[in-house]
């Protein structure tokens, strides 16, 4: 009885995944590859298909494993200039080329010599198989199935190739990459069918910026990977996988508390300041005040020990430090002390992935307790496809919200007076939302600030002027007499406006 109960437990036993070499890849499949299996890597010429395939095999070499690189497309200098480029030596490499290079004429050059369309594919075929039993590896990169696939010249001698490459690979033992450089007419589904796994990388041209670059996993038998499109770029040292975010995956414990913006006028409008792990939307017309109220929350936080980043989408770090300064902001302290950190975002060369990653690096690995993105319309720009902007705005602010984050979003709206428009409506994802207008009165322009929305805790429901000061963001009292701030024409109908301190002082 004791046997059987032995047996049944070993076999639930899930067995030990290897790397795929880049730790990207081995989170969206929970853990890496299943031993002693064969997985196809397809894409476009440019999509990185050799790139992450040497990180393979170089994980096998760190692993102290034999690893055999078979080459029907590549040359040995070809794949040795690829190696230089990220930083990486071949050694501990078994490269079989199969391709012919210019210098094949020199005696001394020990290679194996062939012209795959020239030849029987049988042939070829069994120089791979000689060289497999010769190296013993335990990890193969066949690139690529192209050449195969021409001197198959009929699909189904090339598929019982693929098949009988499979099976004696499975006798040896070795965990094997197809790389497939899509050069067929349509997708090889009988490709797909005969591999265990199926991993496909694309590469974007968008209208203005660098391309974009994504892959999905589109089959993977036995593993519960994560499906959809994940963002990569290939980068010195290999391919930078950014696993698509799912909030649910990640939870965190944090004290529930008050965060104060460090302003007393901002906090007695949000009744006290915002509960640890919300977010809050700053909307408004383009030099209203934003980002400098923004920012007061991040140099808030700087100044309680906290870590606080801002990406700053639209603005230099030299014009936030200078504006922020004239504000009697104390931003210089707080980048010295490197518990604020402000990072400049070029929304033309960064992906969401991309973005996303760095965010949860932020979050993880330096613990920033307040995070601004200033502003979301640069990020609307970012998105290959705007559509998605929410869906991924979403996660993003979930998984902060769950690891005890305060967000601050900077939304600008199109226009200065009357009724105005927002590129994106994002106000249902966010806890508070903050309103900032300009406002006429006594032929001057004048700003107003009000808390339109907050899920919890209670919050002010006046209208108060405020301004932009040496002494920082100053907020006036209650505004009793207004009308029309809703419609985007805010008048002030009273008699007389009550003064803000600091109103001498004012930086425009």
């Amino acid at each position: 009885m004791t046997e059987k109960i032995e047996e049944h437990t070993s076999k639930d036993v899930d067995p030990p995944r290897i790397s795929t070499g880049s730790e990207g890849l081995d989170d969206i499949l929970a853990g890496g590859l299943d031993r002693d299996r064969m997985y196809l890597y397809e894409g476009n010429p440019g999509t990185g298909k050799t790139t992450i395939a040497m990180q393979f095999l170089l994980e096998g070499v760190r692993q102290n494993e034999s690893v055999l690189y078979i080459a029907l497309s590549e040359t040995r200098q070809e794949l040795g200039l690829v190696a230089q480029r990220h930083g990486w030596s071949l050694d501990g490499i078994d490269i079989f080329e199969l391709v012919p290079p210019e210098t094949t004429l020199d005696p001394e050059r020990e290679l194996t010599v062939l012209y795959p369309a020239e030849v029987e594919l049988n042939e070829t075929t069994k120089l791979i198989l000689d060289r497999v039993e010769s190296v013993n590896p335990s990890r193969v990169v066949l690139d690529s199935l192209s050449e195969l696939r021409m001197l198959a010249q009929t699909p189904l001698r090339y598929r019982r190739q693929v098949l009988a490459l499979k099976h004696f690979f499975a006798s040896r033992n070795c965990t094997v990459i197809l790389l497939d450089d899509l050069s067929s007419d349509s997708v090889d589904l009988q490709l797909h069918s005969i591999s265990h796994g199926v991993v496909a990388l694309e590469q974007l041209a968008i209208d203005y910026g660098a391309q974009r670059r994504r892959l999905r996993v589109v089959k993977m038998r036995g593993i519960d990977f994560r499906g959809g499109y994940h963002d990569f770029t290939i980068k010195r040292g290999g391919l930078a996988i950014y696993p698509r975010l799912v909030a649910a995956e990640h939870h965190a414990s944090f004290p529930q508390e008050i965060i104060s913006s460090g302003n007393g006028g901002i906090d007695e409008l949000l009744g006290g300041g915002l509960e640890r792990g919300t977010n809050a939307l700053l909307i408004g017309s383009a030099g209203v005040g934003k980002s400098s109220i923004a920012l007061s929350f991040a140099i808030a936080a700087a100044i309680r020990g906290e870590h606080a980043v801002v990406f700053a989408f639209d603005e230099g770090l030299q014009t936030l430090e200078t504006r922020a300064t004239s504000l009697g902001m104390p931003i210089k302290a707080a980048l010295d002390s490197g518990r604020l950190r402000i990072q400049q975002i070029d929304p033309a060369e960064l992906s969401p992935g991309e973005f996303a990653s760095i965010v949860r690096n932020s979050v993880d690995v330096d613990g920033a307790r307040i995070i601004v993105i200033d502003s979301l319309n640069g990020y609307l720009n970012a998105m290959p496809d705007g559509r998605f902007l929410v869906l991924q705005m979403h996660e993003l602010l979930t998984y902060l919200g769950q690891q005890g984050v305060n967000t601050i979003l900077v939304l600008a709206q199109h226009g200065s007076s009357g009724p105005m428009d927002t590129p994106l409506d994002i106000s249902y994802l966010s806890d508070s939302v903050i309103m900032l207008r300009y406002f006429e009165y006594a032929g001057t322009v004048r700003r107003a600030l009000s808390v339109l929305k907050k899920r919890s805790g209670r919050h002010e429901q006046a209208i108060r002027e405020f301004k932009l000061s040496r002494r920082g963001v100053v907020v006036g009292p209650p505004l009793t007499e207004f009308s029309g701030v809703l419609s985007g024409t805010p008048q002030y109908i009273g008699k007389t406006l009550p003064s803000v301190s600091g109103e001498d002082n004012e930086v425009a």
